[in-house]
């Protein structure tokens, strides 16, 4: 509803609106879902997608101009993932992942404030987890993953597999909006790693800044934890 709230006035001073707001239609959470309830994946996520809609509706949000799936952009995500490859900022493991080098982003961290040696540091799990074999260094993030037995996948130069989360968007965001866009909203909780990972990808793919400005509203909660489907964080209306 902010962001609704935002457009309304944005309009009402007279400007045109190009809103996008996109579907993630897969991810990790949908796939185990998908996997826990003996669904398909794409059964779970239209479940989801027509349930918000339903919620925006009731809450007399206006529709987007725009709202794009990712599984109806895989070959802008990997045109954009050929361009992160292209320019040195990716690389192929040797399981058909592929990676982007986080550290060659001298700007990484910029939305944030946060920086990669204080998050290696202070985080002894995610280097104990680093499989020496694929990832060149910890901090690096997956943008196209290897397919996996029973899991949704795409053809790709890689071989068989599936869009990272973050890559997604940078993707869509490129398709429907250009290189460089004006206002990028988003929950809080997705400043780090989300929106940063995005700025990464797309200002590396893109040569140019990826956003003008950024808008973050703040979270629900119930017993100080965010409201959350996922979670099983919410009320019945």
């Amino acid at each position: 509803m902010v962001f609704d709230t935002l457009r309304r006035y944005l309009e009402y001073r007279g400007n045109k609106v190009l809103y996008v707001s996109n579907i993630t239609d897969i991810d990790d959470k949908l796939i185990k879902k998908a996997e826990a309830e003996g669904r398909s994946m794409k059964e779970v996520a239209e479940q989801f997608e027509a349930e918000f809609k339903k919620d925006c509706a009731g809450l007399n949000a206006l529709p987007p101009t725009v709202q794009p799936r990712a599984t109806e952009h895989i070959d802008e995500i990997l045109s954009i993932v050929a361009d992160i490859i292209e320019k040195g900022y990716g690389y192929v493991a040797k399981n058909g992942d592929v990676y982007f080098r986080a550290h060659k982003f001298a700007d990484y961290g910029k939305l944030s404030h946060l920086n990669l040696e204080d998050l290696e540091s202070g985080n002894r799990e995610l280097r104990s987890q680093m499989d020496e074999d694929l990832k060149e260094d910890p901090a690096d993030f997956a943008i196209w993953k290897a397919a996996k037995l029973g899991e949704p996948a795409w053809k790709s130069p890689y071989g068989m597999g599936r869009p990272g989360w973050h890559i997604e968007c940078s993707a869509m965001a490129r398709k429907h909006l250009g290189k460089t866009i004006d206002l990028h909203c988003g929950g809080q909780d997705l400043v780090f790693p989300h929106h940063e990972n995005e700025i990464a990808q797309s200002e590396c793919a893109n040569g140019c800044q990826f956003s003008r400005y950024w808008m973050h509203n703040g979270l629900l909660n119930i017993d100080n934890h965010k409201m959350s489907k996922s979670d099983e964080l919410t009320f019945l209306q």
